[in-house]
């Protein structure tokens, strides 16, 4: 492999596409014609997290397939709910037997990608990235990426684009690949909370109660995938499940300092991106918290802060000037869920 397209590029799709460049790879961005102009004219410099961006470097970039010869692969990396709308400019391009790989946040993309695409690998993101300018991206490390299939089949694929692509950013492949993608959801509810309070751009005015906040919503996520049959996955640094159990478990006295340590190193999430910075209607609200809440609802579990969480976000993001909310209302409504789930 040694043609790689990267459709969209937002945070996810300039970092992985920078790296593989840097790798060797021949690397084509594809996006709407004043983005693709953008990043043609400006470059792309990536940065990693408390370190100064490197010199911008050239790099391909169209608004038109038919620029574009037949890609080895196809990297799929805008959000769940542009799907529908790439993927057929995709196959309509290069055929639907192209090998395509999502990285996208949850399980809709499994729903999706197939529609469009014979041959489809799916993609956890291990690391978190931004924009902070056009072709100006940081990331808070480097790598992992982890990729596989629902059912394991197209393992050969699988690992040859985990080889290829780890020429540029550690990639490994997984055929559990379902207990990756849960696992990393559970992460994923951080973005949530996040946004509803405008971290990292509003301070954290009530630390301790955003440590209740995270280290409850983050066990709940962690019991509401145990209930449905899935596993714990290593990816990269991210928490055990069992540091999440002690966060929500133990005395807060004796877990704040590794809470207070890792919220310093937060950036700002994917989600945060798109409701405070594009202020945009649209987010992965429903492909993760809308569809965590769902296998709560089959396990028969309260989860009352993540339910909480979940209709403050689905209240205020679709509004036409969002407001952070602060910790306390959304305490408030932890507590409400707390009672609706006693009566």
């Amino acid at each position: 492999m040694q043609r790689v397209l990267i459709i969209g590029s937002g945070a996810v799709g300039l970092s992985v596409g920078g790296w593989l460049k840097e790798g060797g790879l021949d690397v084509t961005f594809f996006d709407l014609p004043k983005v693709a102009a953008e990043l043609s004219s400006a470059g792309l410099a990536l940065y990693l997290h408390g370190e100064t961006a490197r010199a911008p470097a050239p790099v391909k970039a169209v608004s038109d397939l038919a620029e574009v010869a037949a890609p080895d692969l196809v990297v799929l990396a805008v959000k769940t709910y542009s799907l529908d709308k790439v993927a057929p400019l995709v196959t309509g391009r290069f055929g639907k037997d192209v090998l395509v790989l999502a990285l996208q946040n949850g399980i809709g993309n499994q729903q999706i990608v197939p529609k469009h695409c014979k041959r489809a690998l799916y993609g956890v993101v291990g690391y978190n990235a931004w924009i902070d300018a056009p072709g100006v991206v940081g990331y808070q490390k480097k790598g992992p990426l982890v990729v596989g299939t629902p059912d394991g089949s197209l393992a050969a694929e699988a690992r040859e684009v985990a080889s290829t692509l780890s020429r540029g950013v550690e990639t490994v492949y997984t055929p559990r690949f379902q207990d990756a993608v849960h696992s990393k959801m559970v992460v994923n509810l951080t973005n949530s909370l996040q946004a509803l309070i405008g971290h990292p751009l509003t301070p954290i005015s009530n630390p301790s109660l955003f440590q209740l906040l995270l280290t409850q919503l983050l066990w709940e996520g962690v019991t509401i995938v145990e209930a449905a049959g899935y596993k714990e996955s290593r990816i990269g640094g991210m928490p055990r499940w069992a540091l999440m159990w002690a966060g929500a478990n133990l005395p807060p006295v004796l877990t704040k300092g590794a809470f207070k340590k890792n919220v310093k190193k937060m950036v700002m999430s994917s989600m945060a991106q798109d409701v405070l910075q594009r202020h945009s209607r649209e987010s992965e609200l429903e492909t993760i918290n809308g569809y965590l809440l769902d296998l709560a609802d089959r396990a028969g579990l309260a989860v009352p802060v993540n339910r909480a969480v979940y209709k403050l976000c689905a209240k205020h993001f679709g509004a036409a000037n969002f407001a952070p909310l602060s910790l306390e209302a959304v305490w408030a409504e932890v507590e409400l869920q707390r009672a609706g789930s006693r009566v």
